[in-house]
């Protein structure tokens, strides 16, 4: 926000000279331009101010995905607050701008990485408290990017160099996050006391799914069971309440449908009238016809069009729903989740294919003109085996040749730089603006981008640092690359705000202060390389 950083500046400069002046020689020691600049930096006080800025971005962000489906957004998931602070500093420095940039946080992520219980499948098994924490600590790690940035720049101007223009129009590392509250960890009170923790923690949007909350599974795995949507709608106004009692009147709602691969209910609705969302919902219930001779005792009948008929029941007390009535269910989950306080749909499908999620969006967009989803570009999908098998289909559809390729080996190296894999990377690589323009998806987002990079630049680091390279892989690989790249944390120490903590104690203690940015600060090697991308 443009000016937003001199605002603040002129505003507590006023407020601490004001300050000095009402309490006088008790305060000679405190500097007015010191506390302005330590309170520009840190622009953002609490986790509802967070909140409430990146509600009204997202707002924003929507209207213009419908003027433009041009104007999609997107976001990677991060699992640590440092991940999300080197995410968001290189969007700064690559785009120039944090716009239609957001943060994602994963229930899966949580559930294997960050529960005290250890590494744990995506089950809703990891303590609830884990979530908000986990949102605080990621805006921990950007507010700091703020002041460290801030702080280099205030040093500069100190050293007579013409920065004002860059503090004045400053823009800041904090982005909406769109966080995953799974299935609301228990009943509609337990997701409204969740919500609100993490909505104090700074989210501004909060993502909820369908399924049993007890029974929840990865969208990506078998087993998920919903509920009904009375069950559904109860979660959603939850949420809803949670965010309007903390002021957060922009809060956005991202409504989940795992409908699509879930084939079981838990709980048969009570309708209250014919045609109501009770009865549609038992309309998609498997029944057998029976007579009443057949049922034993304390089985559960329907009448289903004139007859007397017996809902499919597994051993687990599970009702099967009726083949082929998935896309039907998730068409009446987003209509129905849109019509009652939802803003965005999340749709999870089996694979990353435009003409089927755009079959499903358009037959809402008939009810809900304006329907937009947020769209998990998944790593549990085989990207390349997907689009290669796509560009397979659609080349013998057209009539041409493809006795070069086997289908059922599409995978294979082999094919890698054909015009088949050609092709189906340039479809990969167009996903997300064809996906917005031709499926309705406002934000693309990968779930889980992190936890595998990580686990590839270990593999490679490991492999040459413990083999026969030693440490030249590790320079080779990480550190010249760092340098070359010009990422912020080859100078670590910074990063982790040693040059922003000597300015505070000069601030606190002046020429007593014990600083750690001398001539020995082995940091200082990195200063010629650094200069000419010198940015957090």
């Amino acid at each position: 926000m443009n000016n937003s950083a001199q605002n603040s500046y002129s505003s507590a400069l006023e407020t601490v000279r004001n300050l000095k002046a009402k309490y006088g020689s008790t305060w000679n020691s405190i500097s007015p331009e010191s506390a302005a600049r330590m309170a520009t930096q840190n622009r953002f006080k609490t986790g509802l101010d967070i909140a409430k800025y990146t509600a009204a971005i997202m707002r924003k962000d929507m209207a213009e995905y419908d003027a433009d489906t041009a104007n999609y957004t997107q976001s990677l998931g991060c699992w640590h607050g440092f991940v999300a602070q080197q995410k968001m500093i290189s969007v700064k420095k690559h785009n120039k701008t944090t716009s239609k940039r957001y943060l994602y946080l994963s229930g899966w992520m949580v559930a294997a990485l960050r529960s005290e219980f250890g590494p744990l499948p995506d089950q809703s098994m990891h303590e609830k408290t884990a979530v908000p924490s986990l949102i605080a600590e990621i805006y921990d790690f950007l507010r700091q990017a703020d002041a460290i940035e801030l702080n280099d720049l205030f040093r500069r101007l100190e050293n007579g160099e013409d920065v004002q223009d860059q503090i004045d129009n400053f823009e800041t590392h904090v982005v909406p996050i769109i966080a995953d509250i799974d299935a609301g960890f228990g009943n509609e009170e337990a997701t409204y006391l969740l919500a609100k923790k993490m909505i104090q923690a700074g989210a501004c949007a909060i993502q909820i799914e369908n399924q049993v909350s007890d029974a929840k599974q990865c969208g990506h795995q078998d087993g998920k069971v919903t509920v009904p949507h009375e069950d559904f709608i109860a979660k959603l106004n939850a949420v809803r309440y949670a965010f309007l009692e903390l002021g957060v009147e922009e809060g956005v709602i991202v409504a989940r449908t795992d409908s699509e691969g879930a084939g079981l209910t838990q709980k048969l609705p009570v309708s209250q009238e014919p045609g109501d969302l009770a009865s549609q919902y038992l309309d998609f219930v498997e029944c057998e016809e029976v007579s009443i001779d057949e049922v034993s005792n304390n089985e559960v009948l329907f009448k289903r069009d004139g007859k007397l008929v017996r809902p499919v029941r597994l051993p687990n007390g599970l009702y099967k729903f009726r083949d082929g009535t998935n896309i039907d269910r998730v068409v009446l989950d987003c209509v129905t989740s849109l019509q009652n306080g939802a803003d965005l749909l999340w749709i999870e499908t089996p694979t990353p294919h435009v003409g089927q999620i755009a079959a499903m969006v358009n037959r809402v967009k008939e009810v809900v003109p304006n329907a937009k989803l947020v769209y998990n570009n998944s790593p549990s999908f085989n990207w390349t085996l997907n689009f290669r098998t796509q560009v397979y289909d659609a080349m013998l559809a057209a009539g041409e040749d493809v006795s070069a390729y086997d289908k059922a080996n599409l995978m294979d190296v082999q094919y890698d730089g054909t015009e088949l894999s050609n092709r189906a990377d340039e479809k990969i690589r167009t996903f997300q603006v064809d996906g917005s323009r031709e499926a309705g998806i406002f934000h693309h987002l990968i779930t889980l981008p992190t936890y595998h990079t990580t686990a590839l630049h270990m593999n490679d680091l490991t492999e040459g640092y413990f083999g026969e390279e030693g440490m030249l892989a590790y320079v080779r690989g990480v550190q010249r690359q760092e340098i070359r790249k010009g990422v912020s944390c080859v100078r670590h120490q910074r990063m982790a705000g040693s040059d922003l903590g000597d300015d505070h104690k000069t601030f606190f203690s002046g020429d007593n202060a014990l600083k750690a940015g001398g001539s020995k600060n082995t940091s200082n090697q990195f200063e010629a390389s650094s200069k000419e991308v010198e940015t957090v």
